[in-house]
């Protein structure tokens, strides 16, 4: 193999990975602290995403009674978008040192994605929080039973709301981290995924924002669609999408990756092909100790050693390091621009 400056000078951190997707807080805005965080990531992880869930669960007395649910399959009570997330992720980033901050790329959540003024919240809070934010996201538009429990309109890949963010996000440099379904939890045989024509047409109007499709558009109950690695192929191929990233994040995402030596090998010879485009991340929601944390990396450990030296350094930190400190760069240039 040619040598690769790039890699070399990746070599000499000695990070495990960088986290592209973290939460702090979960349903009911309860978690750890950045510090505990810290102490888990020890040496290990270089750096780590940083954010909440927009979503409360509701504790409907009518509904669970003295049970106070604490994730949103505990109870039928709807959910609704909490905006102090984000006011609540930028203090816990501030009671930091500046080298622990270095460590963190915070992200905006705290919006509803069916607002027209919801734009206008991000930018709202880039500017009360300067310095803080590296991009918005996680946020979910379709997702299996969540997307029905949320109070209100339903979101839609195809409201201009949707649109009024994603071209913000382009401006301020932002990167942004979607979730979004691949298709329904239980399709009829033969159905046609309409999401995936949707949430393409989306990508495409939106060129020149960074996205990252989080699970690769998979769930705990929507699973590859046919030919999963041919579709995501297709995506990654297509010039116009040259702005599209993909995670690999989430347990149930790695259990259908490494369900089979075959999976493994072509999902592994996908990022061969393109290892400019994938990323590596936990999905955990507030670990209580590092073995619940570090968790998926174990389970991923029969992919990792089928890709190139090059494509696994890519994956678990360079792709990471680029996208990131470029929005860090362009968001810090928005701010001084817009005080």
């Amino acid at each position: 193999m040619a040598f690769s400056p790039a890699l070399a000078l990746a070599q000499k951190d000695t990070s495990w990975f960088y986290d592209s997707h973290f939460h702090l807080t979960n349903y009911i805005q309860e978690g750890i602290t950045p510090q505990q965080f810290l102490t888990i990531m020890g040496n290990r992880v270089g750096r780590s995403t940083l954010f909440g869930i927009p979503l409360q669960q509701q504790w409907s007395y009518g509904n669970s009674g003295d049970f106070a649910p604490t994730y949103y399959l505990a109870s039928d009570a709807p959910l609704y978008y909490y905006s102090f997330t984000d006011a609540y992720i930028a203090m816990m980033y501030r009671s930091l040192t500046k080298e622990q901050q270095n460590r963190f790329d915070p992200m905006i959540t705290g919006f509803n994605p069916t607002d027209m003024y919801a734009a206008d919240h991000i930018k709202r809070v880039l500017k009360l929080f300067p310095g803080v934010f590296s991009g918005i996201g996680e946020f979910s538009i379709h997702k299996e039973f969540v997307s029905s429990k949320i109070a209100g309109e339903t979101a839609s890949l195809t409201n201009p709301a949707l649109d009024r963010i994603l071209d913000f996000a382009a401006e301020a440099g932002l990167v942004v981290i979607l979730h979004n379904d691949i298709d329904m939890p239980f399709p009829k045989n033969g159905q046609q995924p309409y999401l995936m024509r949707q949430i393409y047409e989306l990508f495409k109007r939106h060129p020149n924002a960074t996205i990252i499709w989080a699970h690769c558009g998979l769930g705990r109950i929507v699973q590859p669609v046919k030919d999963q690695v041919r579709v995501i192929e297709t995506a990654l191929a297509d010039p116009a999408l040259s702005h599209l990233y993909i995670d690999i994040s989430w347990t149930e995402v790695a259990k259908y990756v490494t369900s089979s030596p075959e999976t493994i090998k072509n999902v592994a010879a996908l990022i061969n092909k393109y290892p400019d485009r994938f990323l590596f991340g936990t999905d955990e929601v507030a670990p209580a100790n590092p073995d619940q944390y570090y968790n998926i990396y174990y389970i991923y450990k029969d992919l990792f050693k089928q890709l190139t030296p090059e494509a696994k350094q890519k994956l678990l930190t360079g792709n990471y390091k680029r996208l990131f400190d470029n929005a860090r760069t362009k968001v810090r240039d928005w701010e001084r621009r817009n005080p």
